[in-house]
């Protein structure tokens, strides 16, 4: 199993920026894609963004495009989010995965956009 392990979710004011970061326990340049995902209080899981397994293609929920950018080194097992123009609805653990997602999840980072 690959495990997965998000960081540098915080505290931010609205239009605030973060950058997340998840890193892979083994090599995730096989994957054929990777995607974030978020999960606000009360709310199901929902996917934010994806990128195919060369970084070439990536896809965004609509609620973050234009905010939001995906990227992955595959070198380094690693992937990232960068968040811009932060809204509280943005507000939420935000989690890692391939796309389609598979068990297990990591523990997430908590992001909270509020003034």
């Amino acid at each position: 199993q690959v495990q997965l392990v998000e960081s540098g979710g915080g505290l931010v004011q609205p239009g605030g920026s973060l950058r997340l970061s998840c890193a892979a326990s083994r090599s995730i340049f096989s994957f054929a894609a990777m995607g974030w995902y978020r999960q606000a209080l009360g709310k199901q899981r929902e996917l934010v963004a994806t990128i195919t397994s060369g970084g070439v293609t990536t896809t965004y929920s609509d609620s973050v495009k234009g905010r939001f950018t995906i990227s992955r080194d595959n070198a380094k097992n690693m992937v990232y989010l960068q968040m811009n123009s932060l809204k509280p609805e943005d507000t939420a653990v935000y989690y890692c995965n391939r796309a389609p997602p598979r068990a297990p999840w990591g523990q997430g980072t908590q992001v909270t956009v509020s003034s």
